[in-house]
């Protein structure tokens, strides 16, 4: 059973999010939620209560299960841009330069091994 959260407008460019998000696709949530707590990165504490979010939801759909057992693992996280903010700087010789606050949209969704083998019918 999966498990799906959702960070809008974060005030970080979308490249600086995806480095992040690269850091922990693909691996266990607790190595994962490990990796984002002690890392330097702006973007990780958002990361961080993000995937926190998705432990509930996943624990939401799944109350009968524990969440030891079910092997947990970063599915799918994805980064897209969101809205941008437009501003002006002043140039030299009356100019202005257009000044890009970007933000981002991010996406995680968890899935469980465990659940997986039981649904095909084999054993871990």
């Amino acid at each position: 059973m999966e498990a799906l959260a959702k960070l809008n407008n974060v005030p970080t460019s979308p490249r600086k999010m995806r480095l992040i998000a690269d850091l922990i696709r693909g691996k266990k949530v607790d190595l994962a939620l490990n990796t984002l707590k002690f890392d330097s990165k702006v973007g990780s504490k958002g990361l961080e209560k993000l995937l926190l979010s998705a432990i509930s939801n996943w624990q939401e759909k799944n109350k009968d299960d524990k969440i030891e057992d079910a092997n947990l693992f970063i599915k799918e996280i994805y980064v897209n841009g969101g809205k941008m903010i437009k501003r002006l700087r002043p140039a030299p010789q009356g100019r202005a330069h257009r000044i890009r606050k970007r933000s981002n949209h991010v996406t995680i969704v968890l899935d469980s091994l465990n659940l997986k083998d039981k649904e095909n019918g084999t054993k871990s």
